[in-house]
């Protein structure tokens, strides 16, 4: 696997994204799931993305449990700032010092590591200016207990202003051929700052994975099912983008996975994908973008095939999509 530079920590060009191996996309296996993380490591992998939500704790365990002998071997990449409780009503936002410093020490406990490589803030709570998040990761880092600080799906504007209290390595934010948002101004503003990408979703959440051809592939527990590009209608618009895609793949040998990750491979030699594996097989298959060349042509083909606008529905279900900024100005946006 190659390796790129976010900012001052050194990663491998391609992350697992472990959210789904504890909820959101179904039931895992439990020795599958490990199976997965194991696979990623041994084919080089190593950059780990978990958070304290997914699955309440759950996906940090497992991630603990499966770097148990192999730490040295991981970038363990996870996140702070989203409270949330049993059911969705309770999400909420906390960027408070106190809640990062709690929140890193909860995570330590469940990783079973003494330190965090990469801690973000999962979202910025606007009411918390990030100067005051940014001092609480300034403390954990004195301390030892993190290496590195991230932002996730943070504006221009708090990006600049978080990098003046500590140095911010990455930003995180949703980034594949059907969500391009990223690639205004806070693209810009992270290349002026010398910020890594990582890009999480690469794959469009699955629609450009090859393995959803309708609705009913998805489990009934499958998040997804709730998400504005899986409604019906959306659904089979966003599929006629795919089916193109999967035409240029076959001619170039490929899978529209692979196709797709190449793409965020190539937009810069600062920006990581993240793509998600439920198995080992799909780890497998997705390291073989790495290695996926595409010319000039290619991408110009591909940016004719799926335009940002012709893409159908919101990235984001209503819950996810309302703790972006949205409607009027976000404070910290």
């Amino acid at each position: 696997m190659p390796v790129r530079q976010l900012g001052g920590l050194r990663v491998p060009a391609q992350g697992l994204g472990c959210m789904g191996l504890s909820e959101f996309r179904g039931p895992v296996e439990p020795g599958e799931a490990l199976r997965a993380v194991h696979r990623a490591l041994d084919m080089g992998v190593t950059m780990l993305d978990t958070a304290d939500i997914y699955g309440l704790g759950h996906n940090e365990s497992l991630v603990g449990r499966a770097v148990r002998g192999r730490r040295d071997q991981a970038v363990i990449a996870t996140k702070c700032g989203i409270v949330r409780g049993r059911g969705e009503a309770g999400r909420r936002l906390c960027g408070t010092r106190r809640n990062i410093k709690e929140s890193c020490e909860r995570s330590l406990a469940r990783l079973g590591v003494d330190h965090i490589d990469l801690f973000y803030l999962h979202r910025v709570d606007p009411d918390t200016p990030i100067e005051e998040s940014m001092l609480g990761m300034a403390e954990l880092i004195a301390e030892g207990k993190i290496w590195y600080v991230g932002l996730s799906e943070a504006g221009p504007e708090t990006i600049r202003r978080a990098h003046a209290v500590v140095p911010i390595t990455a930003l995180q934010s949703e980034w594949s051929l059907f969500s391009r948002e990223v690639e205004g101004e806070a693209l810009g503003v992270c290349r002026e700052l010398g910020i890594g990408v990582v890009a999480f979703s690469p794959l469009a959440r699955g629609l450009l994975s090859g393995g959803i051809r309708r609705l009913g592939d998805l489990s009934d527990r499958d998040e997804r099912r709730i998400n504005p590009r899986f409604h019906p209608g959306n659904f089979d618009r966003n599929m006629r983008l795919v089916a193109a895609l999967e035409d240029v793949a076959a001619r170039m040998g490929i899978t529209v996975a692979q196709l797709a990750l190449a793409w965020v491979h190539h937009q810069g030699p600062d920006v990581v994908p993240i793509p998600g594996a439920e198995h080992a097989s799909h780890v497998a298959d997705n390291v073989k973008a790495a290695s996926v060349t595409l010319g000039a042509e290619d991408l110009a083909l591909l940016e004719r095939l799926s335009p940002a606008e012709a893409v159908a529905g919101h990235r984001m279900d209503a819950v996810r999509s309302g703790m972006l900024p949205a409607g009027k100005p976000h404070p910290n946006s």
